[in-house]
């Protein structure tokens, strides 16, 4: 799988940009604020239909413009298709072959990302919320329908809220339509839940070689899904689904009394543990930063395991956070399979074959160049 060609059409400070990559590494130097990370950005966009920088869609769109495009040629299972995301002041569109897709979780999959990023070095140390984007990203790209389940707990999880706070007014509420909405949650949550233990347990499998290779075999790299409820990976649907009915019966007076929804997917968490410690609390740097890499590796198998081909990798300003040993081993791992993209202020004392055999380019001013 690689992207081909990319245009981009009043995008952050892109007026026009038309461009074509190489399949295997592309490297893009800028200094800050010229729109390296507007490019690669962009490619997430492309894949996701949202960007990982804002939630706010119109910060998208040059100033003083309607609206902003991205279109792609991609090449996948020995095919070559477009794909196309516009954005504008009325809402968003996405194609996938020139097809307008109603629902994002039929348009998500269909170019698979890993995006690893400054920020992506907190998933182990950062706030719950953080590793719950990352689960939600990474299983919506193998499984769009899980991007369904996501949206609906989403929206049902705000209008029980809602409820909840209206609630707190009222001397005896008629908790009526609160039962039914806990009902409709409960039926999405259950389905989150089994997904997001069967997909850790996949990514278990490919991230602890892969964190004993790094830490030359020293370390041992656990992962364990952390909920709210008393809920278990053994567990069939229809158990998740009366284990929820009873843990809300129990808590209905305090979520009452809190105003607010107290369990499910949306308070979940990971935890990680290296050699049965867990690293958030009682790793080093080195260990928080091994543990991390060693997940965006094993997402890359993972998806090539599910999806048959390798995604495609963003090394967005990464690398120079990252010493010499992980940087080999990052780009040793990725050589000559994955189509990578690099941004970087400089490659100056970044010394390995992959990216030395790398396609060049230069972004200054929301203007790319090749060199000559």
């Amino acid at each position: 799988m690689h992207l081909e060609q990319l245009t981009l059409k009043h995008y952050r400070n892109y007026e026009h940009l038309d461009i074509t990559f190489d399949d295997k590494v592309n490297v893009i130097i800028g200094e800050n604020a010229q729109g390296k990370t507007n490019l690669m950005e962009a490619i997430y966009v492309l894949a996701f239909a949202k960007s990982h920088r804002t939630p706010r869609d119109k910060e998208l769109i040059m100033w003083d413009q309607e609206y902003a495009k991205i279109k792609g040629s991609v090449f996948k299972r020995k095919r070559h298709f477009p794909l196309e995301i516009v954005t504008s002041t009325k809402g968003k569109k996405a194609k996938l072959n020139h097809l307008e897709q109603k629902r994002l979780s039929d348009y998500i999959g269909a170019l698979n990302i890993v995006m690893f990023a400054p920020e992506d070095l907190n998933l182990v140390k950062g706030n719950p919320q953080v590793r719950r984007r990352f689960i939600d990203m990474e299983i919506g790209q193998i499984q769009p329908a899980y991007i369904y389940h996501l949206g609906q707990y989403q929206k049902i999880l705000k209008q029980r809220n809602h409820l909840l706070k209206e609630y707190q007014r009222k001397q005896k509420p008629d908790l009526t339509m609160l039962r039914i909405l806990t009902d409709q949650l409960i039926e999405h949550a259950a389905t989150i839940v089994q997904r997001r233990f069967k997909f850790l347990g996949l990514l278990r499998d490919w991230a602890m070689p892969i964190h004993e290779g790094i830490s030359r075999q020293l370390e041992k790299l656990e992962i364990e899904y952390n909920p709210t409820a008393e809920v278990s990976k053994d567990m069939d649907l229809s158990m998740l689904v009366r284990v929820f009915q009873d843990k809300f019966q129990e808590i209905e007076k305090r979520e009452l009394e809190r105003g607010t929804t107290l369990i499910g997917p949306h308070r979940d968490d990971l935890i990680f543990y290296v050699n049965g410690k867990d690293v958030q609390t009682y790793g080093s740097q080195g260990q928080q930063r091994t543990t991390a890499l060693s997940l965006k590796l094993a997402e890359i198998e993972l998806i090539h395991s599910e999806v048959g081909e390798y995604p495609i990798l963003l090394l967005d300003d990464v690398l120079s956070e990252l010493d010499d040993y992980r940087q080999s081993h990052l780009l040793h791992t990725i050589q000559g399979k994955v189509q990578t993209f690099v941004s970087t202020t400089s490659v100056d004392g970044i010394e390995h074959e992959t990216l030395r055999k790398a396609d060049v380019f230069y972004v200054q001013e929301g203007s790319v160049t090749r060199p000559n």
